[in-house]
């Protein structure tokens, strides 16, 4: 099935998306600490399969059947487990704004993945676009200055492995949402990512704080940015590229700034207007959207 054009309805679910995922980086800076990589992972996974079987029960939509579990099962490692564990221990490490300026690089390992896999054709315009959305996000985002230590240097990685365990999910996602509906899918993805994440977990309980800051930003993590979101994600990654789908992350250091100048008094000056231009035409060129032709898209 060929992918449908890109229409104004989806550019605002990437919006959507981003100004969430956006937030997600903060929580887990508060979270991760006193919860630790893997147990705040396993709690988060199991929030999310908490909502999605609970809107399935509603919906009355039924789970995928068993023999489908396995390349689920796999989704879930490149999409959810991975990305969870290994943005989680970054974040005891390095500021927040760092991890979601190092997330942007996942639209980019997506369309890579499109082309190795014969998914979708590389083209000047999507590599153009990924340039862009690095330049912008470079300009968008001051950070103050990290010492590049051993340990900041791994967390860099760990992030970038993130990233590019994203890109390429991003693949069998697409697949995923041609094979099965989004919501029994997205539900499975996280049963049996929290099933994976289950004794690794329960080996590092011990270590678990319950700081009240702390509880209340897994919750939103696991139940909305988590359950919620990943189902908004994969009806959108059905009608869309799996590319275009990945390109909210080049958004998502945007809203960042905008989430701390808006709670945290953090200042917005003029020099961050070119890099919000830049990720915006980024997201033009990567999605194919043309912000000229909303009326077409409805």
């Amino acid at each position: 099935m060929a992918p449908s054009p890109m229409q104004s309805r989806h550019f605002a679910q990437l919006l959507l998306l981003s100004a969430v995922w956006g937030g997600s980086f903060p929580l887990i800076r508060i979270a991760a600490p006193a919860f630790g990589p893997l147990p705040m992972a396993c709690l988060r996974c199991a929030l999310a399969a908490g909502v999605l079987t609970l809107l399935m029960r509603v919906l009355r939509q039924q789970w995928p059947e068993r023999v489908h579990w396995s390349s689920l099962t796999l989704l879930g490692l490149l999409t959810v487990v991975a990305p969870f564990v290994l943005f989680n221990w970054a974040g005891l490490v390095l500021p927040a704004g760092y991890s979601a300026v190092l997330n942007a690089t996942a639209p980019l390992f997506g369309v890579v993945a499109g082309a190795a896999f014969g998914e979708e054709r590389l083209t000047m315009r999507k590599l153009a676009g990924c340039a862009a959305g690095l330049l912008g996000v470079a300009l968008l985002v001051r950070l103050g200055p990290v010492r590049p230590d051993g340990q900041v240097l791994l967390a860099v990685a760990a992030c970038v492995a993130a990233s590019a365990s994203y890109g390429f999910g991003a693949i069998l996602m697409k697949r995923a949402t041609l094979a099965h509906q989004p919501l029994p899918a997205s539900a499975a993805v996280h049963v049996a990512a929290a099933a994976v994440l289950l004794l690794p977990a329960a080996s590092a309980a011990p270590q678990v704080q319950l700081v009240p800051q702390a509880i209340v930003a897994l919750a939103v993590l696991g139940t909305f940015t988590s359950g919620f979101m990943y189902w908004i994600s994969m009806r959108l990654m059905r009608e869309i590229p799996a590319s275009a789908a990945t390109s909210s992350a080049f958004l998502i250091p945007m809203f960042g700034v905008a989430w701390g100048g808006l709670f945290l008094a953090e200042p917005f000056t003029a020099g961050m207007v070119p890099g919000v231009l830049l990720v915006l035409v980024a997201c033009a060129l990567v999605t194919g959207f043309n912000p000229l032709a909303w009326r077409r898209g409805r």
